[in-house]
C-alpha cells in the first residue's frame, strides 16, 4: 500500500505491517517503559547487555508518535556509537521500529532518521544523530530546538554536551530526556551532577515533570538465552570488581584501586568485613580492646576535618575501625571544629568506655592545640592528644592490604565515609612509583584519620603477620 506524504521524505512510503520485531519485555522493563510516558527524566543504569538501551528506544519511539515537536535529539559517544546503539540496536532500533516509514538522510549539515508515516500521522519526526565525548560536540547540535532528547552511554559525554542539549530543549511542547549507562565511578560527574541530584530533589518532591529510574543486571534480561548468560558469567571472577560491575551492574572503581580486596566486598556488600556495632560494644566491655585510638585529618582548601575511631585488640592481633565521621571544612572555624570533634569523643567514650590516644595531622599545630584545650575544659585532660607519626603512606596503604588479605581489620556500619573512601581509593595513573591519588576525587582525608589512629602500631601488626 502506499501513502502520499508531505514531508521532507520520500513521496510515497510503502509500509510493510507484516513483519514484526520480536520485542520480549520482563515485568521489570515493562514497569520502566510504562512510566516513561509520564516522567521527564527517564533513565536506566546497569549491567552491560541487560536491555537498558532497547528500553529507552522503544519509549522514545512510543512517544516520537504522537509528540507534537518535529525536531528530536539522538546521541552517543560518537555519531557512529548512536548509530548503531539506537538507529540499529540489532535489529530493535528506531530503523526496525519505523521500518517502510523512514530514511537515512541529512538536515541543515547533520545526519538524522527522517520518519514520515502512519505512525506519526504523516508528519515528518526528525531525529538528529550526533556525538558527545568530545569538548566541542555541543557545536554540532546547536542552532536546533529539539523536543525528545535520548542517549547511550550518558556518562561518557562531556558536560558541554549535555548542558546544551538541556538548553536546545527549553522550547520543547514534550520535554523528555532518555538516559541509559553501564556503571562508572561513583563519583563520576554525571552521578554527583545530574542523576545522584535529580534522585535526590524526586524523592523531596521538588523536581517537577517526574523521574523515572530503574537498574537492571544482565539476569534480568529475558532476551538472552540462560545458557548464554552463563557463558557470559563464566568469564568472570565472581569475586573480582569486573564482575560486580558488568554483571550485576553495580557502580565501582575497576581500574587502579588500592584496597581491591576490601573495595570488591564493599560493592558486593558481602559484609565480609562488617561486623555489627554491638559486637564491637560488648569487645570493649570485655576488656578485649588494648587501645583505642582516634585519628584526626584537618580540613582546608577543599578537603575536610575527618575523625576516625579504631580498637586495636590483644596481641595486635586484629584492627577494628569503629567510627568516623567527615566534616565539610569550609565555612567552619576552630570553635566549630571544637564542637565537632567533642561530640564525636562523648560517641566514643558513651560506647566504649576509654580513648587511649588522639592522633593529629602535625602539620595543624594550633588546631590541634584547640583540641586539646576542649579537652581539658570537657575534664578529659587525661586522654592523650599528640602528633600523628604520618609515617609513609604506602607502609601504611601496604598494612591495611596486609591486614584484609590475612582476615584481620574489620569496620562497623557507623564507618561510612571511611568505607566510601576506601572503596575509592586509586593509585595516581601519571606516576611511575606508587602514589595515592589527591586529586579531590576520593576521600584522603577519611583514610589519613583511619591511618593516624592506628599507624604507631605498625610494625607490631606486620610482626603479628610475620
Amino acid at each position: 500500500m502506499a501513502a502520499k506524504n508531505k514531508g521532507l521524505s520520500n513521496p510515497y512510503v510503502k509500509v510493510n505491517r507484516r513483519k514484526r520485531i520480536g520485542f520480549n519485555f520482563s515485568d521489570k522493563h515493562k514497569r520502566y517503559i510504562k512510566n516513561c510516558v509520564n516522567s521527564t527524566y527517564n533513565i536506566l543504569e546497569g549491567a552491560v547487555r541487560s536491555g537498558k538501551t532497547v528500553d529507552n528506544v522503544f519509549a522514545f519511539a512510543h512517544e516520537l508518535k504522537t509528540t507534537k515537536d518535529r525536531i528530536h535529539l539522538a546521541t552517543g559517544s560518537t555519531m557512529a556509537n548512536a548509530k548503531l546503539n539506537i538507529g540499529d540496536a540489532n535489529g530493535f532500533g528506531l530503523e526496525y521500529i519505523f521500518r517502510g516509514q523512514c530514511r537515512w538522510t541529512q538536515y541543515k549539515g547533520n545526519d538524522c532518521l527522517l520518519i514520515n508515516g502512519p505512525d506519526t500521522g504523516y508528519k515528518d519526526k526528525i531525529v538528529i544523530f550526533a556525538g558527545g565525548a568530545a569538548s566541542d560536540s555541543y557545536k554540532k547540535i546547536r542552532g536546533n530546538s529539539y523536543g525528545m532528547w535520548i542517549a547511550t552511554e550518558i556518562n561518557l559525554h562531556h558536560d558541554n554536551t549535555i548542558k546544551e542539549a538541556f538548553n536546545r530543549q527549553l522550547a520543547a511542547k514534550n520535554r523528555k530526556i532518555f538516559w541509559d549507562l553501564n556503571p562508572d565511578h561513583p563519583k563520576a560527574a554525571i552521578y554527583v551532577d545530574y542523576i545522584d541530584k535529580y534522585a535526590e530533589k524526586a524523592a523531596k518532591g521538588e523536581l517537577l515533570g517526574g523521574y523515572n529510574y530503574e537498574h537492571f543486571n544482565i539476569f534480568e534480561n529475558v532476551n538472552i538465552p540462560k545458557q548464554r548468560i552463563a557463558e557470559i558469567v563464566s568469564q568472570y571472577d565472581k569475586d573480582s570488581i569486573w564482575y560486580i560491575r558488568d554483571i550485576e551492574g553495580k557502580r565501582s572503581i575497576a581500574e587502579g584501586l588500592i584496597y581491591v580486596k576490601l573495595a570488591t566486598s564493599i560493592a558486593a556488600e558481602d559484609d565480609e568485613y562488617i561486623v555489627p556495632l554491638e559486637e564491637t560494644i560488648d569487645m570493649a566491655k570485655r576488656g578485649e580492646f588494648i587501645e583505642l585510638n582516634i585519628g584526626v585529618d584537618f580540613g582546608g582548601n577543599g578537603s575536610g576535618h575527618a575523625f576516625v575511631a579504631s580498637g586495636i585488640t590483644q596481641g595486635y592481633e586484629k584492627l577494628y575501625v569503629l567510627s568516623s565521621e567527615w566534616h565539610d571544612a569550609d565555612g567552619t572555624d576552630p570553635d566549630d571544629l571544637n564542637r565537632m570533634f567533642m561530640k564525636f569523643v562523648e560517641k566514643i567514650l558513651d560506647r566504649y568506655g576509654f580513648i587511649t590516644n588522639v592522633y593529629c595531622d602535625s602539620a595543624e599545630l594550633v588546631l590541634k592545640r584547640g583540641l586539646q584545650k576542649a579537652m581539658i575544659e570537657a575534664e578529659l585532660g587525661n586522654i592523650n592528644v599528640t602528633n600523628a607519626a604520618k609515617c609513609k603512606i604506602t607502609d601504611r596503604i601496604f598494612t591495611m592490604t596486609t591486614l584484609s588479605a590475612t582476615g584481620r581489620v574489620f569496620f562497623t556500619p557507623d564507618c561510612e565515609s571511611v568505607l566510601e573512601a576506601i572503596s575509592m581509593a586509586v593509585w595516581n595513573p601519571k606516576k611511575m612509583e606508587l602514589e595515592r591519588l589527591d586529586d579531590g576525587t576520593s576521600d584522603i582525608d577519611s583514610l589519613d584519620a583511619m591511618e593516624y589512629s592506628f599507624e604507631k602500631r605498625i610494625k607490631k601488626f606486620i610482626k603479628k603477620t610475620g
